[in-house]
């Protein structure tokens, strides 16, 4: 095969890819809008959607209103022909989601399982996941895989969990875990993966940082339509930036991590545990709950305000504590942007968009990612 044929081979799935998400963007669209939109001949459009269409991948949903002559059939992506399930693994508990082509979220679970490194583990994770399953009506052969999200450094090169404080684990193969899973499984970083959730929704391939404020801090850079990975695969691992030398002790094992003091548990220890606790106590203006805020909010706006002047790019909040901030997201730009040199204001902060699940819905959109730039 010469040059020029690989070219035209790769120049039409391009082409198929650049179409199935154009559907998938517009939701219900005609061959001449996708001419028109993708700057592609119109027996070019109508040759490939017609191949799509025999995948089931497409389907005819109608007609659209005239404009003037003959009715354009209306065409859709047939969102059910191919689930993808996700995975979130957290030192308490695990998240399951299944979600189709569109990224609908067919349904979300979250259940109380502690981690442990054992075979025993991962069977009760499997029947978790393929009792969820059932319970979603999934047929089996639709879904593409099983998006995984661990907290720790994903090594995609070793194929490997390196390391996870949080869950006790270090150099965890990936194949150790994926065998007692019947679908294809993908590993991605928690951050990471809610990242990939923020990321999959916007229409423009916009750069912006996603700060994790969970039980555990975290971070990840995401760009043109992928995620940064840096040299070892730890872009992003904010959570262990030094902001106060010889500070509060970190599960790392070091003093002073971002971690120590933006992490969710340190609000939500504050209520028994639970962080809605916290933000209803402060809401009632509790002097315990406000000065504890106050802390808090010095060293996120630090924080925030360190890693645009780095970055000079948007920031998403997101984890626990990011999913509760809209109402006090005033507050914070105000805080950043007294601390910013060269903006008056700190419009680059925003809250995140999914708040619920974000890890494993990440994990589960990777999945379909994956299909549909091999589409």
């Amino acid at each position: 095969m010469n040059q020029k044929q690989i070219t035209n081979i790769e120049v039409k799935k391009n082409n198929r890819n650049r179409i199935f998400r154009y559907i998938c963007k517009c939701g219900t669209v005609s061959n001449p809008d996708i001419s028109y939109a993708t700057k592609m001949s119109l027996p070019t459009v109508t040759m490939l959607t017609k191949e799509l269409m025999a995948e089931g991948l497409v389907e005819e949903v109608g007609e659209l209103q005239s404009t003037g002559g003959r009715r354009a059939k209306a065409l859709a992506v047939a969102a059910n022909a191919r689930q993808a399930a996700g995975l979130d693994i957290t030192r308490h508990h695990i998240g399951l989601v299944l979600v189709n082509l569109t990224g609908e979220v067919i349904k979300y679970e979250r259940i109380s399982l502690p981690y442990f490194e054992t075979e025993e583990y991962y069977r009760s994770v499997n029947e978790n996941l393929e009792r969820f399953l059932d319970e979603c009506g999934a047929v089996r052969e639709r879904i593409l895989g099983l998006g995984i999200s661990f907290p720790g450094i994903i090594d995609l090169k070793k194929e490997l969990v390196s390391d996870s404080h949080v869950l006790g684990v270090r150099s965890l193969a990936f194949a150790s875990v994926s065998h007692f899973f019947a679908y294809p499984c993908f590993f991605i970083n928690d951050a990471n993966a809610g990242a990939y959730a923020e990321g999959s929704r916007l229409e423009t391939a916009e750069t912006f940082f996603y700060l994790s404020l969970s039980n555990t801090v975290g971070g990840a850079l995401f760009g043109d339509g992928r995620l940064e990975q840096g040299k070892h695969f730890r872009c992003g691992e904010v959570g262990h930036m030094t902001v106060v030398p010889e500070g509060e002790a970190c599960y790392c094992g070091k003093k002073g991590c971002l971690d120590a003091y933006c992490s969710a548990k340190r609000l939500a220890n504050f209520a028994d545990g639970s962080l809605d606790a916290f933000f209803e106590r402060l809401g009632q203006k509790d002097a315990d709950a406000v000065k504890l805020w106050d802390d808090y909010m010095t060293y996120l706006s630090l924080a925030i305000n360190n890693i645009h002047m780095i970055l000079d790019c948007d920031i998403i909040l997101g984890g626990y504590v990011g999913s509760c901030l809209e109402e006090h997201m005033q507050e914070i730009r105000d805080r950043v942007s007294r601390r910013n040199t060269f903006e008056e204001g700190a419009g680059f902060v925003r809250s995140c968009h999914y708040r619920e699940g974000t890890a494993a819905l990440g994990a589960a959109f990777h999945v379909i990612d994956d299909f549909v730039t091999r589409i």
